[in-house]
Formats: C-alpha cells, structure tokens, sequence
C-alpha cells in the first residue's frame, strides 16, 4: 500500500545517524514489546507480513510520532483487536474481563529459545524464473490497497537484475489471507539518477529484493 510508512528516497526527515555500541533495547518495555509480539506469533492467527501491515496501517501521525518498539507494540493491539483475542475494554482496562479464547498453539517454555530463529520462507518453484541475471527489467507501476514490498520510489523505473534468490513466499498473498503463492525473488540493482533523476549522486546504485509480479522486461 501506499502510506507514510514507505518513506525511502525522500526529504526531510534528518540523517540517519549510527549509534556506536547501540544496545539491543534502550528502555525495558522494548525488550518487552518485542517479546509479546514474538509469543504471540507463536499461536499461528496471524503471519510476519499481517505484523507489518498492521503497523504500516496506523494513522501517519501516530506511526511518525512512534519509536521503534513502539509501532511493534500498537500492531500487536490492532492484532489482537482485529482476531477478537482482546477487547477494547480489555485493552483499556489492562487485564481479562472475558473467557479467554481457545488457541490452536502456544508458546512452550523450552520452545523460548526459538523466538529469535528466523523461518525459512524458500518454496518449491511452480514454474521457471522469467528473468535471467543481466535481464533489463522495470518495475510495474502499482498501487494496491493492502500490503507490497515494492517500494514506491522504484516503481515504473529500469533496473538491472543482479540475482536470482529463488522462489518464496508471496507477503502481497500472504497478508490477505489467499496463502502463500511463491514466487520467483530477484534483486534488482537501480541507478540513483534513474530513481531520482539528474540531480541525484551518480555513485549511488540501490539494490531492491522484487518478486517476479513486480517486473516486467524492459
């Protein structure tokens, strides 16, 4: 979707200024914040990509004013509002006021350790890849209402297929519940001056991971 979320390439909001020997978490409630939503993903209602549609979806003032583990934290409670897991009297009220609902799956405590494990989202390919390595390719212009990982900045614009990373899972499926349909997964390697024009540094070449629906030959 388009949102205030997809913000790569524009003016206006400062540097990016590293931190030297950043700690995984500044204060505890974003230890804590991360920890609720990893459990949670546990019980299967819903999937990283609904996770990051939730917060792409929070109103731009809010998802602007919000640190990190902050929008991870206001996701979960559109989560859980959403699936019927909490109400909002029970969110304001901060405890249970209703019999919990049933859940399919749960976390275990010797199944803690996993939470930082990242899943594999390779699938066996349907068909052959469409592009080859070296293949000029654009990438299509589109503007689904619901969750995309292809940026806005790159769309109708030419790039270079640098690899090919196999077939994965679909997030643009995924998150509105019509399964995982993969695809083939490319990275395409775009010139700054193609993205942003004359004006842009001639030395910048941006990488984008697009699946094959993104692209067209060029």
């Amino acid at each position: 979707m388009n949102g205030v979320h997809d913000m790569g390439g524009m003016h206006g909001f400062g540097p990016v200024i590293e931190e030297k020997n950043e700690p995984p978490f500044h204060e505890r409630w974003e230890g804590r914040s991360f920890a609720m939503n990893r459990a949670m993903g546990v019980i299967g209602v819903w999937n990283l990509d609904m996770s990051r549609y939730a917060q792409e979806t929070l109103p731009p003032t809010v998802y602007l004013g919000s640190a990190y583990y902050d929008r991870w934290a206001r996701g979960l409670e559109r989560l859980l509002l959403q699936t019927g897991l909490v109400t909002k009297e029970e969110m304001a009220a901060g405890r249970s006021l209703n019999p919990p609902k049933q859940l399919a799956r749960k976390l275990k405590p010797e199944d803690a350790d996993k939470l930082t494990a990242r899943s594999s989202y390779a699938r066996p390919a349907p068909a052959p890849a469409q592009f080859v390595v070296g293949e000029r390719v654009r990438a299509k212009t589109i503007n689904p209402p619901t969750h995309t990982r292809l940026p806005r900045y790159a769309r109708g614009h030419v790039g270079t297929v640098e690899a090919i990373r196999g077939c994965h899972v679909f997030p643009d499926s995924t998150t509105t519940g019509k399964g995982e349909d993969p695809h083939w997964l490319y990275t395409v390697v775009f010139e700054g001056r193609e993205l942003w024009g004359p004006d842009s540094d001639p030395t910048i070449k941006v990488s984008v991971e697009a699946w094959e629906p993104y692209l067209e030959r060029a």
